[in-house]
């Protein structure tokens, strides 16, 4: 099968792009694991664009895995951007499972999307019992093998759990991350975030992504992060948050209504067959 796309990133965190408005390419999950597989195409989501008569199109998000993600954030802003671009529109609005995303292309690649309002409920998250949501009592140990306890539990469209840390580089995401994704308290198993707060303007964070690992970005772990920062006094409406590869400038309205805003990538067109 021959299959036209797009790649596209923000901040690193990078996709396949197919659209399916016109004609459409149906995979299986294997199909879907192999693209984004690093030896063969390569990208953190497979995304889908869909035809959609009350928005300007639907998505679906597919992790490298081959499951289905119900959000991503980078994702959005760069179909956004795509459609921005091919329409001659400077505001977008995307169905997902998580609801209708609306993003505003704010500059040159510059793209701002509306995620919504945090959902904090146990069994909102979901977890698998009835728990505080702001502190799940989930140990984790530094390099030096001291303990810390705690994990915010926060659902932007897809699970997160961060952990705010003294120095995120003491720990080792690589081995924390698989563990607590599957973990027996997530039923859908969770995005983990660990996170250091530098000021009320800038908190550093490392994210162990679901269904895709380790990370360069993600935006939904952005707006977890902050949201829960702020739920704790850490922040005020808005701050910075800051990958290896950059970062996304996250504020939330009077509303509790999120909104994340960060660069995307030039589009590249690719030709592959599967």
């Amino acid at each position: 099968m021959d299959i036209k796309a797009f790649k596209m990133d923000g901040l690193g965190n990078d996709f396949v792009i197919i659209d399916n408005r016109q004609t459409v390419t149906n995979l299986t999950k294997e199909q879907i694991i192999k693209i984004c597989d690093r030896k063969f195409i390569g990208c953190d989501q497979l995304i889908l664009i869909k035809k959609n008569d009350i928005s300007d199109a639907s998505l679906e998000f597919y992790n490298s895995d081959g499951g289905m993600s119900g959000a991503c954030g980078n994702g959005t802003r760069c179909i956004a951007d795509l459609l921005g671009k091919e329409n001659n529109k400077k505001e977008i609005v995307l169905t997902t499972l998580s609801g209708k995303l609306k993003s505003n292309i704010v500059g040159d690649k510059i793209v701002s999307t509306e995620i919504g309002v945090a959902k904090t409920k146990w069994n909102e998250i979901p977890l698998s019992k009835e728990l505080n949501t702001n502190n799940l009592g989930i140990k984790i140990n530094d390099k030096n093998n001291k303990e810390f306890s705690g994990g915010i539990a926060v659902n932007v469209g897809n699970p997160h759990v961060i952990f705010f840390v003294d120095n995120n580089e003491n720990f080792e995401i690589e081995k924390i991350g698989p563990k607590i994704e599957t973990h027996s308290l997530f039923p859908e198993k969770c995005n983990v975030t660990l996170a250091t707060v530098v000021n009320k303007e800038l908190i550093k964070v490392r994210v162990w992504e679901r269904g895709a690992g380790l990370t360069k970005a993600c935006g939904t772990a952005a707006c977890a992060t902050a949201f829960a920062a702020k739920q704790n006094g850490l922040i005020n409406d808005k701050v910075d948050i800051e990958f290896s590869t950059g970062r996304l400038t996250i504020s939330i309205d009077e509303n509790n209504i999120i909104h994340m805003k960060g660069p995307v990538s030039d589009i590249e067109e690719i030709n592959f067959k599967i």
